[in-house]
């Protein structure tokens, strides 16, 4: 898979964030669930660390730069998961 387009990258980087996210504080036993506010701020956080991790490999190219990036994310969210369940 070629990613060609400058745009499709941030987007599923967006997106990707946005699911580990929820994910992190569906984990969590909270009796009123996630809140859209703290959600859309950890996805930001989260989206913010890939970006700058992804801005930054410019040895790698398309895929393999992606799923470097997506693991960050992945190990960002795992962290605050940690930080929030302690």
């Amino acid at each position: 898979m070629h990613l060609t387009s400058k745009k499709v990258s941030p987007i599923i980087l967006a997106v990707t964030s946005l699911v580990f996210s929820r994910a992190t504080f569906s984990l969590i036993n909270d009796p009123e669930g996630p809140n859209l506010l703290i959600v859309t701020a950890l996805a930001a956080v989260i989206y913010t660390i890939s970006w700058i991790a992804y801005s930054r490999l410019t040895s790698l190219a398309g895929l393999k730069k992606l799923l470097i990036a997506i693991s960050i994310q992945l190990i960002t969210a795992l962290i605050a998961l940690a930080g929030l369940s302690y």
